[in-house]
């Protein structure tokens, strides 16, 4: 039986080239890419969760680990395409609009992608037509905005009613979050959820998400 251990500890060590080759000897040993995902990518996510949580690991650790991750599903994206198998769910994320913040939106991509989850990434300063596009384009469950910017924060409430005219608020969990942010604002401009960190934000997706990758 093929050993994941390996892969496992790649991710935590945040080391993509090792992520990739362990991947890779999997497939060539037959393993199914949501066993690998499920069994081993996803626990060693939530472990590098854990030890961010217990401030075991800090910002670039979490970097790290999420490259060491997309570069083992840089492999298997394909794969679960050509079988048909469905994400965790479908997220739609960028910074608002006027917001050319990126650091915390990256990372919370990267582990959301960790997760399971099939991850658009618009970028930074993105306005609210193109959060509606990409719902849209890409049959969105959930859309993450993201502001570091105490001015910028406003461009949430704008989108989140932009959405609403654009009739896809409600096909769409909204969540909300960033440096500036607070549970109270993500109430008070009805959003579904705000995450405090990436940790947090994946953990909230899975509740509000589809429960498993499986088709």
């Amino acid at each position: 039986m093929t050993d994941l251990k390996k892969l496992h500890q790649a991710i935590l060590d945040g080391n993509a080239q090792l992520s990739a080759d362990e991947t890779a000897r999997a497939l060539e040993a037959g393993l199914d890419p949501i066993t690998i995902i499920e069994g081993t990518m996803i626990p060693a996510m939530d472990e590098v969760g854990r030890l961010f949580e217990c401030q075991d690991y800090f910002v670039p650790e979490l970097l790290l680990s999420g490259r060491a991750m997309k570069s083992a599903m840089q492999l298997l994206r394909p794969l679960l395409a050509k079988s048909g198998a469905q994400p965790a769910g479908r997220v739609v994320i960028g910074t608002v609009k006027g917001d050319l913040h990126d650091i915390g939106k990256n990372l919370v991509a990267s582990m959301l992608e960790g997760g399971g989850f099939e991850v658009t990434d618009l970028g930074t300063d993105v306005p609210p037509d193109r959060f509606i596009d990409a719902i849209q384009e890409k049959n969105a469950d959930i859309i993450c905005l993201s502001a570091l910017l105490t001015v910028t924060m406003p461009a949430m409430k704008t989108t989140i009613e932009a959405l609403a005219r654009a009739g896809v608020r409600d096909k769409v969990k909204v969540l909300i979050g960033g440096a500036p942010v607070t549970p109270q604002y993500a109430r008070d401009i009805g959003a579904d959820g705000y995450g405090e960190n990436a940790p947090a934000a994946v953990a909230l997706a899975r509740k509000l998400g589809k429960a498993s990758l499986r088709a």
